[in-house]
């Protein structure tokens, strides 16, 4: 005999009192949270519970009663929909009051330590068009929203589409008519490619079945004015010379134009050859020397890391050049390193750098940026941090007088933090993606360090997510 699952609660006019966490607003019920996306604080709404577990809930809007004052109506068509820009509906100062908090809040329930001083958010001077990096994705299962012709009796029941992945769902994806996130002709190229694609019948891919001929379309720009475009197909074909000639023609100002054939289950590209259809290999990337008046010029592959938001980026790494204060004749490691560009950013600042990151790649485009920008005093290493930063490595190069991390998402491994908090540098300027997991490592450093600052930058409005940079000094 079968028993019927409760029904899930429902809740009338709660308001919501606060933004949480992956970008969804929290209200509480008898002393449990409940976590509400697309909510404002402020809002007095009746939700609907969809999760139930033993310490929160999830719920969605059923109805509102009261708009919060933090709300405006959002830009984007696609919203609520696509998950990028999940606080599009939230007034920019809000979202940077919010954002503040959330990193403060992380110190307080995570790392659990004094913090000297909170500086204010650095926010940015452009709210849309930031993105220097788009990725879309070429899929036969489009979602097919209320509006779709493809629903309407008799209608058309084509379902190719490119855009991007729907949250939560590896198999479909919201078809994009325009993205308010890339300066143009991002869009236009965008749109022609899929015209295109469709007028010629080409096959969207199945990424179930791994059949179809288009798999993926990465955009890319640089602050020089300089364009990147790599199509990304299934298998070889003589339908992509004559695709990629007609992208040409049709934008002109594209200076890298390039194509992969990837025959894999995952859409990564760095593991396979990049064949260059016109142009250049890379894209030219510049940014203000923070001691001088000197440009820094950085070379973009097209599986290159750099900053997404490139004006937000200067902001970034200047807290960090600020934060550690050089005198000239510090010995600075630079863990997470990338392709080199804070190194290069300190480097005339410093007596040297050393940087370590695990992608070999990123260091030879590390190694050739500094070349390219004459800088003789930095050196750079490929390998796991976890095996490469002993006491062997600090032994051969030096005791940093300074650490500089900028580790991904995760943040740093806690043998990492624990070979640091053996190697005892006078500073540590850490720079986070992630507030919490950078909360949770300063826990553990705060053995032997005390935290002096915190400066948080807005590197993508219209979302949660938000970098922090934090100043720790040795006791």
């Amino acid at each position: 005999m079968s028993r019927r699952k409760k029904p899930l609660p429902f809740f009338e006019k709660l308001e919501i009192t606060d933004a949480g966490a992956e970008g969804k607003c929290i209200t509480r019920v008898d002393e449990k949270v409940i976590f509400v996306p697309f909510a404002a604080p402020g809002d007095i709404v009746d939700i609907q519970v969809t999760k139930k577990r033993k310490s929160y809930l999830e719920g969605r809007i059923t109805k509102f009663h009261e708009y919060s004052e933090q709300r405006e109506d959002p830009r984007c068509s696609h919203f609520g929909l696509c998950g990028g820009c999940k606080w599009q509906h939230i007034k920019y100062l809000n979202q940077l009051t919010n954002k503040q908090k959330q990193v403060k809040d992380n110190f307080d329930r995570i790392a659990k330590v004094p913090v000297g001083e909170f500086l204010p958010i650095i926010g940015a001077d452009n709210e849309y068009y930031y993105r220097n990096k788009l990725e879309f994705t070429f899929s036969d299962r489009r979602w097919l929203t209320n509006m779709d012709t493809s629903k309407e009796e008799g209608g058309p029941k084509n379902t190719d589409g490119l855009g991007f992945h729907l949250p939560g769902r590896f198999d479909k994806i919201l078809d994009i008519d325009n993205c308010y996130l890339q300066k143009d002709p991002s869009n236009d190229i965008r749109l022609a490619i899929r015209k295109y694609a469709l007028d010629h019948e080409f096959d969207f891919y199945n990424v179930r079945n791994h059949e179809g001929f288009l798999r993926n379309l990465i955009i890319r720009t640089s602050s020089t004015g300089e364009l990147m475009v790599i199509l990304v197909f299934r298998y070889d074909d003589m339908d992509i010379g004559t695709m990629l000639k007609d992208i040409i023609e049709k934008f002109p100002e594209i200076t890298s134009l390039m194509y992969v054939v990837n025959e894999k289950q995952n859409d990564t590209i760095w593991d396979l050859e990049i064949k260059l259809a016109h142009g250049k290999p890379y894209l030219l990337e510049e940014m203000k020397s923070p001691s001088n008046n000197d440009i820094l010029k950085f070379k973009i592959g097209p599986v290159s890391f750099y900053q997404t938001n490139p004006e937000q980026a200067f902001k970034l790494y200047k807290v960090a050049f600020d934060f550690a204060n050089f005198k000239g004749d510090e010995l600075v490691y630079d863990l997470y390193t990338g392709t080199g560009t804070i190194a290069a950013f300190i480097a005339k600042s410093a007596n040297k750098v050393v940087g370590i990151e695990y992608i070999e790649e990123a260091i030879a485009g590390a190694k050739e940026n500094a070349e390219y920008n004459n800088i003789d005093n930095v050196e750079f290493f490929a390998g796991d941090i976890v095996k490469v930063l002993t006491p062997e490595f600090v032994n051969s190069n030096g005791q940093p007088d300074i650490i500089i991390t900028d580790p991904p998402r995760a943040g740093m491994h806690e043998k990492v933090v624990k070979q640091i908090l053996v190697i005892e540098p006078e500073k540590i300027v850490y720079v986070s993606c992630n507030p919490s997991t950078q909360a949770r490592d300063i826990s553990l450093l705060s053995e032997k360090y005390d935290v002096l600052k915190s400066q948080s930058v807005d590197m993508f409005p219209q979302t949660h997510h938000v970098e922090n940079v934090a100043l720790l000094v040795k006791r």
